[in-house]
């Protein structure tokens, strides 16, 4: 009996110290080494690649955001604020109470078919949205100039970037709203487009947020 005991209160003994071990290491000690090394070698990835203007954090490269104006009574929806590139759709959740666009509580896709009713009239609205706020009186949008990002969100309803082709359909526009030469614009889009990662995975694409730091900046400088 005694030995039964004394068996136990050594396997128990083993057990809790196998356990105070284990916690140290794996919830204090590797965690702390994996942070050290994150930080010390990707100190910008690590701390959630934070984009910086004037000093401040407005953001991270990872994360989209929305560019609107201020919300009017009676809407639901902000109408795009159309001195700024407009990055993709928000709508990853679709039109419900908890699509937060952009707001980071949550993220998701629609998960509709493709041939959902209600994802072919967002696509449809979307479609002819971009095609009349983006035309001005010297260059005209055609529906077929639209690029597919344009008039869907992305799998998270977060993606900061957009493709070069919807950069450059914004050109006129932004040029228009803010008295800024075409070519300066052009030349902004060009300055921020980024390239296959490694030369070939992905797609070329442009930041938007970055993109609209710059922009404030040269209308600052102007």
């Amino acid at each position: 009996m005694n030995n039964s005991v004394t068996n136990t209160a050594r396997l128990l003994g083993a057990g809790l110290r196998a356990l105070l071990v284990l916690t140290v290491v794996t919830g204090l000690i590797y965690p702390l080494a994996v942070t050290g090394v994150a930080q010390g070698l990707f100190p910008g990835k690590a701390n959630g690649s934070e984009i910086t203007a004037n000093g401040k954090v407005v953001g991270s490269s990872l994360i989209g955001q929305a560019y609107n104006l201020p919300l009017k009574k009676g809407q639901e929806t902000p109408e795009p604020d159309l001195k700024w590139f407009q990055g993709r759709p928000q709508n990853g959740l679709g039109t419900n109470s908890v699509n937060t666009r952009y707001k980071l509580i949550l993220s998701g896709a629609t998960n509709r078919s493709g041939d959902n009713a209600d994802l072919i009239k967002w696509v449809k609205d979307a479609k002819a949205a971009v095609v009349k706020d983006n035309s001005t009186a010297d260059y005209k949008v055609r529906p077929s100039d639209v690029p597919a990002e344009a008039v869907t969100s992305s799998g998270s309803g977060l993606d900061p970037d957009i493709s070069p082709d919807y950069a450059d359909l914004q050109v006129h526009r932004v040029a228009e709203k803010n008295g800024l030469p075409v070519a300066q614009v052009e030349k902004l889009v060009g300055e921020h487009t980024d390239g296959r990662t490694l030369g070939f995975v992905g797609e070329p694409r442009v930041n938007v947020l970055e993109l609209n730091i710059a922009l404030k900046d040269l209308m600052a400088k102007g």
